[in-house]
């Protein structure tokens, strides 16, 4: 008996903590949809703002360090790169890819979004020396998680592809071409 009452009261005390964070997570989700939404829309400021809001969401209901603190940098610093905030972009895709290195491992899939989304900065920016070492280690990432030909790889490579035009790598962009276009035609 003392051990069935104890369960009750383990219960009573944990459920309404349980029943917060599910709606904690679930706000976390209706503000990301509305992010994806103003994004779309091109309503890059009211975006942000919206996103600023998540990433507290985040923070207060998962922690510091969880992946979906991670992806709300991304979605903070994907906005602030869209309006040229380079600057501000920077630090909160820096720290993404940290918490997903650490919560996820570096050779997870959000690893390698994250550098991909640094490359996609760097090059924003004209930082072309920069962009290299992260898309091929994004392209390394996703073809040892999804294969050769999946379309997360497609992406790295008309990225790469585009730099080596800038920086005059012009037979390394045309293979790049050659293996995207073989791949998007097989899907």
């Amino acid at each position: 008996m003392r051990i069935y009452l104890r369960t009750i009261l383990l219960v009573a005390i944990c459920l309404p903590f349980t029943i917060n964070a599910f709606a904690q997570k679930t706000l976390w989700n209706e503000l990301n949809a509305k992010v994806i939404i103003l994004y779309q829309q091109g309503r890059y400021s009211d975006a942000a703002n919206v996103a600023k809001e998540a990433l507290k969401v985040a923070k207060r209901t998962f922690g510091p360090d969880h992946p979906d603190v991670a992806t709300s940098l991304n979605n903070l610093a994907l906005l602030y790169r869209s309006q040229g905030k380079y600057d501000e972009a920077e630090p909160l895709y820096k720290r993404a890819l940290v918490i997903y290195e650490k919560a996820l491992g570096k050779n997870h899939p959000q690893v390698a979004q994250s550098l991909n989304n640094l490359g996609l900065l760097y090059y924003s920016q004209g930082r072309y020396a920069r962009v290299e070492p992260f898309y091929k280690r994004a392209l390394a990432i996703w073809e040892d998680a999804f294969g050769p030909d999946h379309p997360d790889v497609l992406t790295v490579l008309e990225n790469m592809s585009e730099l080596y035009k800038n920086i005059g790598k012009e037979d390394e962009a045309k293979r790049l071409e050659e293996r995207a276009k073989i791949i998007r035609s097989s899907q």
